[in-house]
């Protein structure tokens, strides 16, 4: 038989250990789960399948409900038909209006029973407690306790105990919430035979109250793992005699490729192309892999692809040193000399996301950005960041760049302004950050202008490592460097030699510089006939005004300067400033910016 999945283990042995009777599952709760078929192969089924054939086998009884379709008997119709027989008869009710027969184990009694949670789950408490005190007689004529085995699924639990302040729930929901509490606590249910599960997709989602209870398990159905997806293509494909004929890649290739993905968007991809007779390409499945993915997280994460690498940065040379040799740590495999992450720092302008665009086209591993997960609704920010973690670890190897992260990754004490939801963030990021299990499996990627609005808890060695501060060009030769990349990602079609010289200033950076040649441009297309595209460029530098927000712009370069973790990052003109200096300076800015 094969082994059951990891969280199935586990429920299993809570039960019969008799710890826990309440069960919540999340996760990926509507993915495929592999069961044993009975000739002793593998076959793959939904979760509610899988609960009921196979964890739930020695029941007697297997009921699910969910506010959609209701009450369903999966098995043991005919014992719940008689309890509805005997309900009507002392309440006065017409449940069981079936006809003369009794029904069989395919109950649906969606459209006869109560819908709503409500009533629905005091009718099901009824039956479980009823299902308690049956009795039979012996062979000797006496009355012998004959309690049934029973098993009830609350399908779709997040809007049957959704997340809500306890002072704000409804009569009904508070009575739907103390009816799930009361099965996971009452002696009477958890010292029988009876179990009951809850399905979710995020925790963040359910009741607190729910998931804070001590009397239920709280147990993740994770997404398939690399073996895992190995296992499971071979399977999806064992018909597929001339497979080469198919795919550019071997089973186990193509396995590799879907690292991330559930089992039920491997299957849609797989068999696509396979009833098309659409070839498993490499660029076929790369498109598809990043569309399942981000569709699979609700347009939570971005892959950011490049065609650049590295090598199309202009400065940074000591940053992309750096890089370049954790990037080959990695593909080296060499995860314990891996940072857990990069803090990158510095003014707007400097080419932060840029830098992480093009490692993401050298590195060999996927990089993710995160997009806005901040959601108005209650709960709903935090069930988008736990779907996020979940597809992270599925990825296998990841890198997770977060831009703007001072507007993003939430404070530690947030105030109630924003009913704390600044603080749970925060303290989700903190805890994934710094599992380092996931060392160089899971590398973060911060990019800011402001770290001082970052947490120092977030930024602290054990999350990110590794801080790395991004200037301006400090020289001549940098700043035509950084020049000519900027116009040739305008269209410029010039040499090196045709740009006219830059002055000698620190404050000039890419987003300046690619200003100067856009507007150089615009006058060049605008007039049928003038100077040539150089002496234009030459009379925009003439006339180019530096920022009118140096103050701020210098703040953000000395808060990246005393951020830095290794003083080769730093241009000469900072290397040796004392830190007692530069908190000076930075607190005098702040106050004449009125942050003070």
């Amino acid at each position: 038989m094969s082994p059951l999945p990891a969280w199935a283990e586990e429920m299993r042995r809570l039960f019969r250990a008799g710890a826990t009777s309440q069960f919540i599952l999340y996760g990926g709760v509507h993915d495929l789960v592999p069961a044993p078929a009975a000739d002793g192969a593998r076959r793959y089924v939904s979760l509610r399948t899988f609960l009921t054939e196979v964890m739930f086998a020695p029941f007697d009884v297997v009921v699910h409900y969910d506010r959609g379709r209701g009450i369903r008997v999966k098995r043991g119709g005919k014992h719940f038909y008689r309890f509805l027989r005997a309900f009507d008869a002392f309440q006065g009710t017409e449940w069981a209006r079936l006809g003369d027969h009794e029904p069989t184990d395919a109950l649906e009694l969606g459209a006869l029973l109560p819908r709503d949670a409500p009533r629905a789950l005091e009718l099901l408490n009824r039956f479980l407690r009823g299902s308690q005190a049956l009795t039979r007689r012996d062979d000797a004529g006496r009355l012998q306790p004959a309690p049934l085995k029973v098993a009830v699924v609350v399908d779709y639990a997040q809007f049957v105990a959704p997340r809500a302040d306890p002072s704000h729930l409804s009569g009904d929901h508070s009575q739907v919430l103390i009816q799930l509490l009361d099965w996971a606590s009452d002696p009477t249910i958890t010292r029988a035979f009876v179990a009951t599960v809850l399905l979710t997709t995020n925790l963040a989602d359910l009741n607190r109250i729910l998931v804070e209870s001590p009397y239920n398990a709280k147990l993740k159905v994770e997404l398939p793992a690399a073996e895992e997806i190995r296992t499971y293509v071979a399977d999806l494909t064992a018909a597929e005699a001339d497979f080469d004929a198919v795919s550019d890649l071997d089973r186990d290739g193509l396995a590799e490729r879907l690292v991330g993905l559930s089992r039920v968007n491997v299957r849609g991809l797989v068999q696509r192309a396979l009833k098309n007779r659409e070839r498993l390409t490499h660029p076929y499945l790369s498109r598809l892999r990043k569309e399942l993915i981000e569709k699979q997280a609700a347009g939570l994460i971005e892959f950011v692809e490049s065609r650049r690498t590295l090598d199309h940065v202009a400065g940074h040379e000591e940053a992309k040193a750096w890089l370049r040799e954790d990037a080959e740590l990695m593909r080296r495999g060499q995860r314990n000399a891996l940072p857990m992450g990069y803090l990158l720092a510095g003014r707007i302008g400097t080419g932060k996301t840029f830098l992480v665009t093009c490692l993401a086209g050298e590195v060999g591993v996927p990089v993710v950005e995160l997009k806005n997960f901040r959601d108005k609704w209650v709960g709903a920010t935090e069930g988008n960041l736990e779907t996020i973690f979940t597809i992270l670890d599925a990825l296998g190897q990841v890198i997770v760049f977060v831009d703007e992260a001072d507007q993003m990754t939430g404070r530690r004490e947030a105030g109630s302004g924003d009913s704390g939801v600044s603080g749970r963030v925060y303290g989700m990021l903190a805890k994934a950050m710094s599992d380092t299990t996931k060392r160089g499996k899971v590398l973060w990627i911060f990019a800011t202008s402001r770290p001082d609005l970052v947490e120092v808890d977030l930024k602290r060695q054990g999350r990110l490592d590794v801080h790395i501060p991004l200037f301006p060009p400090q020289d001549a030769a940098s700043r035509q460097e950084l020049f000519y990349a900027m116009a040739k990602k305008v269209g410029l079609e010039l040499e090196r030699d045709q740009l006219p010289p830059l002055p000698d200033d620190h404050q000039i950076g890419g987003n300046e510089m690619e200003g100067i040649l856009v507007r150089a441009l615009r006058r060049h297309q605008t007039r049928d006939q003038g100077p040539p595209l150089p002496e234009i460029i030459a009379r925009v530098i003439a006339d180019f005004r530096p920022s009118a927000h140096l103050e701020r712009l210098e703040l953000m370069d000395l808060l990246a300067v005393k951020e830095c973790t290794d003083a080769r990052f730093l241009p000469p003109r900072y290397r040796h400033l004392d830190l007692a200096e530069v908190n000076q300076r930075i607190a005098e800015l702040k106050r004449r910016l009125g942050e003070g």
